[in-house]
Parts: structure tokens; C-alpha cells; sequence
């Protein structure tokens, strides 16, 4: 069995961004040189998430409009007594969920037809990173 282990960065200008980051996943992938296991894609942040869905930018904007919904930017958060304001990026975080565990078949990633891997930011304008970690034969 062998590993490997990459870190990606994110500094997004903006506090809500959805990025597709499937390429650079399927890069970590293949430089791997793992045939058969698994990629683990996990943000390092309670105010961040990974998702799995369709790369189209309607359904990316019906996802935002979702979550800020159920989870919406607002002042009277009981988190914000200590100082931060983020407290919805935290809710949002756990409806989206931290990682994703995508199977690594043939050297690839293997995804379904219109699925790709987003970094989804709640809380921008600060550096954060992810971890990527194929294991595998």
C-alpha cells in the first residue's frame, strides 16, 4: 500500500466562492502513481467544505441561494459574543460537510459522468488550505 499527500490553498477575494478543483485533484491522482484506492479531499476548516455535483454555474448559484437560506448571514448569532461574525459559515459547513472520498480506479479518478469536486469558501478573504490523500496499490 503507498500514500500520497498534497495540500492546496485557498484565498478567495470574497467572502461565499465555489471553486472546481476536480483538474487539480486528478493531477495529484495520477502523479501518485496509485492504480487502485482512494482519494480523501478534506477542507482544514470548520468554515469551509468539499462537495461532489455538477459543474454548472445555475445550480452552483442554487446551491448559494440554498444555503443562505437555511443558513443565513445574520447578526444575532450566539457564536458572534466571541468576537467573530462567521457564524453561518459554520452552520453552512456542516450542511455541506467537510470532505469527500472519491475511488481511484485504473490510475484515474472514478467519477460519474458530470460529477466534479468543489472547494466551496463560507468565510473568505483568509488563507485555508485542504489536504489531499490518495492511498492505495
Amino acid at each position: 500500500m503507498k500514500s500520497a499527500t498534497e495540500y492546496l490553498w485557498f484565498n478567495t477575494p470574497h467572502r461565499r466562492d465555489y471553486i472546481n478543483i476536480t483538474q487539480t485533484v486528478a493531477d495529484i491522482v495520477r502523479k501518485s502513481g496509485i492504480q487502485e484506492g482512494f482519494v480523501m479531499v478534506s477542507a482544514m476548516h470548520i468554515t469551509a467544505s468539499i462537495y461532489v455535483n455538477d459543474a454548472e454555474d445555475g445550480l452552483i448559484e442554487d446551491i448559494d441561494e440554498w444555503l443562505e437560506t437555511l443558513a443565513p448571514f445574520r447578526e444575532n448569532y450566539r457564536h458572534h459574543r466571541t468576537g467573530e461574525d462567521n457564524g453561518d459559515a459554520h452552520l453552512k459547513n456542516l450542511l455541506m460537510h467537510h470532505q469527500v472520498l472519491v475511488p481511484i480506479t485504473g490510475g484515474n479518478m472514478d467519477l460519474g459522468p458530470w460529477q466534479q469536486i468543489y472547494y466551496a469558501e463560507f468565510d473568505g478573504r483568509r488563507k485555508k488550505r485542504v489536504i489531499v490523500k490518495a492511498i492505495g496499490e
